[in-house]
């Protein structure tokens, strides 16, 4: 008898896609296949993302396509994990009675169970405490072998104002270094060159189990791996960047000189109407220090845009602070009005043609800057992790290029090459955002 054929849809952020991986390793473990073709499969499990009002229509159309297919005999089962099914539980299960399965993120560890009970013809909708969510075990990589994800926290104590995150997920709760450090050595020992530490708020790791910051700790750990070329920082609030983290960042080699503060506004009004730190001139600050201390550093961030009450004068502010600290990686989102924050009960809401067009001028901004700055690399020499081949050139990641979300760099090569490879590469030019070289 063939194995069930199990395929994995996970949608949002590289956190999702952490409990994504660990429960492709369940159903492994529960002795059936994991398929990369959802298209080919018995049953889709869809991971779902509820962050905002794009992710949140981008998951539910996701769910009925795939109702549709198992309507069609294509598929034995629909399986909803994720953001989406732990914010609206009931109410989703409700909505689409069409799914099998709905699983709250507590009960990601009943996977294996849950899908058999679907199979046997039952209806599974089950919700548990969000710190039931399992951070620790085997992980089957949706993306290619040489990069992962190290979701060193989960949850999130911030309590922005805009922010649905700490209803969905829960506190902030740091894994012990202990279970990091076993996860890293594991997937080392697989061929992973290139750990990327995530979490909600990266930044505050070891504050709640430890008593202090221990991210800085955590990276010189992770740098002892052998087998580990690339250390790579993202989700780090500007108010904890600490000196001891620069330092870390600085002077561990292995560390790529990028880092990814989100800033969200350059406004101290908005920042403060956001329950934020800060304003343009902190965060000019912060960036003056960051380039004077790690020579070289690529600064990624994200902005939001018509946020409740933000003024003509608010905006300007935001667009200084986009055109002043010319940050080489920027994206900005048309603010999302959420359902039970702070922000998203207010009154004097931004029309939504304003905000997205509020969104698409920073971007507009910061399309210059960013061609310029690839431009500005013409002549250096840069190690690039080879991802690929398109159109008779090499593509691949140069240490300024966070996965899934940043640049490329196309190149030739004289030599043959392998996806994971780390070259050299001589930056001769560069094609808007991209750059092109030759591989030395």
């Amino acid at each position: 008898m063939n194995p069930i054929k199990v395929g994995m849809i996970s949608l949002g952020c590289s956190k999702n896609q952490v409990d994504a991986e660990l429960m492709m390793a369940m159903i492994v473990e529960g002795g059936w296949q994991v398929v990369g073709d959802p298209e080919h499969c018995d049953v889709v499990i869809i991971n779902t993302c509820g962050f905002i009002e794009d992710a949140k229509r981008e998951s539910i159309d996701t769910i009925l396509e795939y109702c549709r297919k198992k309507e069609e005999g294509r598929l034995r089962a629909v399986v909803v994990t994720g953001c989406l099914a732990e914010r609206y539980q009931q109410e989703l299960a409700q909505e689409i009675p069409e799914t099998d399965v709905v699983l709250g993120i507590g009960k990601n560890s009943h996977i294996v169970q849950a899908i058999r009970e679907a199979l046997e013809g039952q209806r599974v909708v089950e919700f548990g405490p969000k710190e039931d969510l399992g951070l620790e075990g085997e992980r089957i990589l949706a993306n290619p072998p040489y990069f992962a994800y190290i979701k060193v926290a989960e949850g999130c104590d911030n309590r922005c104002s805009y922010c649905a995150i700490p209803l969905i997920r829960g506190g902030f709760r740091s894994r012990s270094m202990e279970d990091i450090m076993t996860e890293v050595r594991r997937l080392a020992a697989r061929g992973v060159r290139e750990m990327n530490l995530v979490a909600q708020d990266t930044s505050r790791y070891g504050l709640d189990r430890y008593g202090k910051y221990m991210l800085p700790e955590l990276i010189h750990q992770v740098c002892q791996v052998e087998g580990v070329d690339w250390v790579r920082i993202l989700y780090a609030y500007p108010e904890r960047i600490t000196d001891e983290l620069i330092d870390a960042i600085a002077k561990e080699p292995k560390v790529v000189k990028y880092i990814d503060i989100p800033v969200q506004h350059g406004s101290g009004k908005v920042l403060r109407e956001m329950n934020r730190v800060g304003d343009r001139h902190t965060i000019l600050a912060l960036v003056k220090k960051l380039r004077e201390r790690i020579p070289g550093v690529v600064i990624r961030t994200t902005m939001i845009a018509g946020f409740p009450g933000e003024t003509q004068e608010d905006f300007e502010e935001l667009c200084k602070l986009v055109t002043e600290a010319r940050f080489e990686r920027l994206g900005c989102f048309a603010y999302s009005q959420e359902e039970d924050t702070p922000a998203g009960e207010r009154e004097d809401q931004i029309d939504p043609k304003v905000r997205a067009d509020r969104a698409d001028r920073i971007m507009e901004l910061q399309m210059d800057i960013a061609f310029e700055f690839a431009r500005s690399c013409k002549g250096k020499v840069l190690d690039v992790l080879v991802e690929g081949r398109q159109g008779g050139r090499y593509y691949g990641r140069s240490y300024m290029d966070a996965p899934d979300i940043d640049t490329r760099v196309y190149f030739t090569s004289k030599e043959k090459l392998s996806a994971g490879q780390l070259v050299p590469v001589e930056i001769t030019g560069s094609r808007e955002y991209d750059l092109v070289g030759v591989a030395r």
